[in-house]
């Protein structure tokens, strides 16, 4: 199986990119095609003392930063790493993608070489979020920020095809992330979604407030990329914030000091449950193909568990199951 990665991508890259898909190869037995700029790349594999046959190099002569505009940059720069990657992708010269660089150029890439499964009008960004009791996924953290009710309705009957077949949820409970719960709560666009989720073949339980992202109350939580990618962020500086407080409150007299050392092991399995990097990327499901989205500050540890999920996914062959879906709803 051959994964391409974007070298480039991630605001540690093309270093920390390397190291996660050296990890990746030695770990998960995959090829990796690395894309980017040749000549660094090579470089610090040399440096790394790389002497297998699992990693390649594909020259690309351009990068698409993460402060330009995913539309431009991915039709002006067509030798840009994200453009090459998933041009190998459709070529059948790899099986699946991985980036961590500017999220709307892969999503607008994605869907110009790639295309969009049948039925589907707009892909989503699922991210699979640990919760109360136990896991859930959130859609859309991001591709789509100015969707249709329709399109968050096929948000939620991806979502259900992934938890029912890959997740093991026979039947997943959807929920509608919103202002309130009352039925009338949110803007126009809100209640026509509300009204389309209400009657279609999911198990609609309704809105959900904010409060509930991490209660586990739904295993599907479905929104437009706008706010899921802020409820995302806000989560992450939350749980960044929290350690940072408990440790300086733990640090801050001896007896603290003393019950830390009895506290790490709790701590550790804490901060691996709450990590991203554990989950690796997120899904951009209604590809025709497989493509994993990284957070741009991905470590080396994320790189090689995002890889792993890229691995996963191509196993699985889930974009069948989603069409499916689709066609049944």
């Amino acid at each position: 199986m051959k994964i391409v990665v974007d070298a480039m991508g991630g605001d540690y890259a093309p270093d920390v990119v390397i190291d996660g898909s050296l990890l990746a190869v030695k770990e998960y037995g995959v090829d990796v095609i690395l894309v980017g700029d040749k000549p660094k790349i090579e470089q610090l594999l040399k440096k790394a003392k790389y002497t297998g046959n699992n990693i390649s190099v594909e020259h690309a002569s351009e990068v698409i930063e993460m402060c330009e505009s995913a539309a431009t940059s991915v039709r002006r720069k067509r030798k840009s790493s994200i453009v090459l990657g998933l041009n190998m992708v459709k070529e059948g010269k790899a099986d699946a993608f991985f980036s961590a660089g500017n999220t709307g150029a892969v999503v607008c890439a994605a869907t110009l070489e790639l295309r969009l499964l049948p039925g589907i009008e707009r892909p989503g960004i699922g991210l699979i979020m640990p919760t109360l009791k136990g896991i859930s996924l959130i859609i859309d953290v991001g591709a789509n920020i100015d969707p249709k009710p329709s399109q968050l309705l096929q948000y939620g009957i991806m979502a259900d095809a992934y938890c029912k077949n890959i997740l093991n949820k026979p039947n997943p409970s959807v929920g509608l992330l919103n202002i309130g719960e009352e039925e009338k709560k949110g803007t126009e666009f809100i209640r026509e979604a509300y009204e389309l989720l209400g009657k279609s073949k999911l198990n609609f339980i309704g809105n959900i407030e904010g409060k509930d992202l991490f209660s586990g109350k739904c295993d599907i939580i479905v929104c437009d990329g706008f706010v899921g990618n802020i409820a995302l962020k806000v989560s992450e500086s939350a749980a960044s914030a929290m350690q940072t407080f408990l440790k300086r409150h733990l640090l801050s007299n001896i007896w603290g000091k003393i019950g830390l050392i009895f506290m790490m092991p709790s701590l550790k399995r804490f901060k691996k449950e709450i990590d991203y990097a554990e989950y690796g990327g997120a899904l951009l499901l209604g590809i025709n193909g497989v493509v994993i989205i990284g957070h741009g500050r991905s470590n080396k540890k994320a790189i090689k568990n995002a890889i792993r999920v890229a691995k996963e996914e191509v196993e699985r062959k889930f974009n069948e199951q989603i069409t499916e879906a689709v066609n049944k709803q």
